[in-house]
């Protein structure tokens, strides 16, 4: 999947968990997601855990960069 669409999957609102970025649609951080991964976590672990987020999420989480 391209950089942009996938990308697209991570948002920013003050609103939601305090303006961290997430996945959208959930509450998930992605710090949050790179923590599990960076503990061990499988992506299909995850998967299972999280019904709402998908594998494409998971990509997004990987490419994210605070924007400057």
């Amino acid at each position: 999947m391209e950089r942009d669409p996938l990308l697209s999957r991570i948002t920013l609102d003050p609103g939601i968990m305090v303006g961290q970025p997430v996945v959208r649609g959930t509450r998930l951080t992605v710090s949050f997601i790179l923590g599990r991964l960076a503990h061990g976590s499988a992506v299909e672990e995850l998967l299972s855990e999280y019904g709402g987020l998908t594998r494409e999420d998971v990509q997004a989480c990987l490419l994210w960069r605070t924007p400057s």
